[in-house]
């Protein structure tokens, strides 16, 4: 049976290096985006960030409840981190010609993800996850499958697996896992902040041979502004997401995992890619009309990862904010000012909503104290 672990321990320096490839594939997302410009691109990235997201959730709960200081552990968890590389290389052209490549590496994931659970997690974990392996298998088999096949087979195995995946839980349970409330939300507000550097880094790769002027420092300002005040959405409540997860049983307290920390967060990361291939084309010319699929992608990420945190929030019981909700309704309303206007229009809006929601939360907050 498993070697007993400190459960309350923080991130461990293996699980900051499994997220740098996180990076990459949301890199290689948002690059499927920015070379796809339309709705089948979009399509395809909803697809394959369900997939790859399951998964890669699914090693944030085994670090959870592994030993990763332990040699064999530590291996494994580096060779799915070479199988989730496999698979980002894969993705800009997983719907063409590695789809294959982007099935064998899955399947490999899977089956590295069963084994260290059994071998070394508790009796509770390890019959909770034998109840998720047949699914996790299946799908796994879809996927390599369809990339085997590709075209329209293709289209639809992959769209099925990644609709079983995300029913599985409302198929099965989550009772059995043992979660611990402080790692666990470490691991996914980095997870967060590791998405988040996208945005930023997608500044630089869209001023490529742009000439450095206020013009070109104006946009990229906005552009990190947006990017922190998105930071600061979700980070304002971490020590009530965390006081949340600790008081709740440890049936719940899986079950929150699952819906807050799992759907909610692909919702997140997916307004972060959509927000990243917006960036990296409107930071070139930003002073012109964008073309509208790109005033598009800014506006609905942000619309979408603030209406994220709202379902967030609401899961873990911290409260519904009524100033998000306006808040990802107006960024929707901003998309005309990009396609009309500029870039650097919209993105000037969309910042100002963002913080007005901050700062109304805030001083509703100071109103009525413990809400």
């Amino acid at each position: 049976m498993s070697e007993t672990i400190d459960r309350s321990a923080r991130v461990s320096t293996l699980e900051l290096f499994f997220d740098l490839v996180f990076v990459f594939t949301i890199t290689q997302l948002t690059g499927v985006l920015v070379a796809g410009g339309d709705a089948a691109s979009a399509l395809q990235v909803v697809v394959m960030l369900a997939v790859i997201w399951w998964m890669y959730d699914g090693y944030a709960w085994l670090t959870n409840a592994i030993a990763t200081d332990l040699l064999r552990f530590r291996l494994l968890l580096l060779g799915g981190m070479g199988a989730f590389l496999v698979i980002a290389l894969a993705i800009p052209s997983a719907y063409d010609s590695t789809g294959l490549a982007f099935g064998l590496a899955y399947a490999v994931v899977v089956l590295l993800h069963a084994g260290m659970y059994a071998k070394g997690t508790s009796v509770s974990e390890v019959a909770a996850i034998l109840r998720i392996v047949p699914f996790n298998l299946t799908a796994a088999g879809m996927v390599l499958l369809g990339g085997a096949l590709g075209g329209r087979p293709q289209d639809l195995l992959w769209g099925g697996a990644a609709l079983l995946l995300w029913l599985t839980p409302w198929l099965t349970s989550t009772e059995g896992f043992v979660i611990a409330a402080e790692h666990f939300c470490e691991r996914h507000g980095l997870v967060i902040i590791v998405a988040l550097g996208e945005s930023i880094v997608v500044i630089g790769a869209g001023a490529v041979g742009v000439p450095l002027d206020p013009r070109l420092a104006v946009v990229a300002l906005l552009s990190l502004a947006l990017s922190a005040a998105l930071w600061w959405l979700y980070f304002r409540d971490e020590q009530a997401v965390e006081h949340a997860m600790k008081a709740a049983s440890d049936d719940r307290r899986a079950r929150l995992a699952l819906v807050g920390f799992g759907y909610w967060h692909y919702g997140l990361l997916l307004g972060v890619v959509a927000l990243a291939a917006g960036l990296k084309k409107a930071i070139g010319d930003p002073y012109e009309p964008l073309a509208g699929w790109i005033g598009t992608e800014l506006g609905v990420g942000v619309a979408l990862f603030t209406v994220c945190t709202v379902g967030f929030r609401t899961t873990l019981g911290i409260g519904v904010s009524r100033s998000r909700l306006v808040a990802a309704a107006a960024a929707l309303a901003t998309i005309p000012i990009g396609t009309e206007w500029s870039a650097v229009g919209e993105l000037a809006v969309l910042t100002a909503i963002v913080v007005a929601a901050l700062v109304i939360e805030a001083r509703h907050a100071v109103e009525l104290p413990g809400a």
